[in-house]
């Protein structure tokens, strides 16, 4: 008996073997779509990527003109520290330096296709053309402040800065070429044409209480020079407004249509320790710290504004395939970011539709079949 119940069970259902010619059939179908796909080559010239590389061109010409800038004003470049001669590398200790930075963070930011990063980055919080963008900055990363610039003009967007101008290790901490001389410098040779909207001191509660007050003196002074708005509120709730009410009344009718944070400056990233969970790239926030808390980072995230966050720059060129501190600096269009926006030819879209159409009509025949079986 249990001889039989066995053989029963083991005898292929009715229908088994077609089931089984039919699966294979798709499987084989789904192999061979699945080549065809691969070998369809990608196609690099779509404007998005058009402009990510305009960008990083526009990046490279910068650091090249700055360059011949520090050499005029008979500033040292020091090869250890900047091998790749960018002039975008500063001291590690100054009489403007506000705290620690790390000297491989501030190489890797030098590399053009960061500004092609930052057109990416722009183009996930759907920037387009003729939109305006605040850029919250700390000259701790003056190259970052390249890149988005260089991303600014790429795009033309119209972007809204505001500055410290102290810096921590390695930033734009160089009192004969601090981020005033950086600005002119790139203003002069019709690089950028885009001057700060406002400065503030930067540093410990923005007015540089980390710094040394000879360089707090010294850069009072430049700041008075330049004309530029000069922000100074130690009181982190009313910096804020003061910076929101700033970026408002510049973007006018048109609106903000993204934040960019650029670096960990107190007065754009506020006083909560829940900033630091924060994932480097488009932020998604979705819990808020008291308003006595914040930066302006969850201020504008509060009015549903797109915020880009650069910091953490290690976790930044993993996440989106850059080098890590590249000598020499990698040519405009290196980088796996590139490989992000490939776009496939139409060849691509008519083998996808192909696919789907052939396993439903297969589908739909089998089935067919099947119920004229059982009548």
């Amino acid at each position: 008996m249990v001889t039989n119940h066995l053989f029963k069970r083991n005898i292929p259902k009715e229908g088994f073997e077609k089931d089984q010619k039919s699966i294979l059939f798709l499987f084989f179908l789904s192999l061979l779509f699945f080549i065809l796909v691969k070998l369809v080559p990608s196609i690099g010239s779509g404007p998005f990527k058009k402009q990510m590389m305009e960008a990083s061109r526009i990046m490279a010409e910068a650091e090249v003109t700055l360059r011949k800038c520090q050499k005029e004003k008979g500033v040292d470049v020091d090869r250890e520290t900047d091998p790749n001669q960018t002039g975008l590398v500063g001291l590690e200790f100054s009489s403007i330096t506000t705290s620690i930075g790390s000297l491989e963070a501030k190489r890797t930011t030098t590399n053009p296709n960061f500004a092609g990063l930052v057109v990416f980055l722009l183009k996930e919080a759907k920037v387009k053309k003729g939109d305006t963008v605040a850029v919250g900055a700390s000259s701790s990363f003056p190259a970052l402040v390249v890149a988005v610039l260089s991303a600014a003009k790429a795009m033309e967007l119209k972007p809204l800065v505001i500055s410290s101008l102290g810096a921590s290790q390695w930033g734009a901490n160089n009192p004969d070429f601090h981020w005033l001389h950086i600005q002119e410098c790139l203003l002069r040779a019709g690089i950028f044409e885009n001057k700060l909207i406002a400065l503030s001191l930067g540093g410990e509660k923005d007015v540089g209480e980390d710094m040394s007050s000879e360089g707090r003196s010294l850069l009072r002074k430049e700041i008075e020079k330049s004309g530029i708005f000069f922000l100074y509120e130690p009181d982190l709730r009313q910096n804020v407004e003061a910076r929101m009410q700033l970026y408002q009344e510049k973007a006018g009718e048109s609106g903000i249509k993204a934040f960019i944070n650029i670096g960990g400056s107190w007065s754009n990233m506020g006083v909560d320790s829940e900033v630091l969970e924060l994932k480097p790239g488009l932020a998604r926030i979705k819990q808020f710290p008291p308003e006595e808390r914040r930066g302006v980072l969850y201020e504008m995230a509060s009015r549903r504004i797109p915020v880009i966050h650069l910091l953490y720059i290690k976790g930044l060129v993993e996440r989106y395939g850059l080098a890590w501190n590249p000598v020499p600096l990698p040519l405009p269009g290196q980088g796996k970011i590139y490989e992000f926006v490939s776009e496939k030819p139409p060849a691509f879209l008519f083998l996808t539709v192909s696919y789907f159409l052939l396993v439903v009509l297969i589908l739909i025949f089998k089935k067919r079949i099947d119920s004229k079986e059982s009548k």
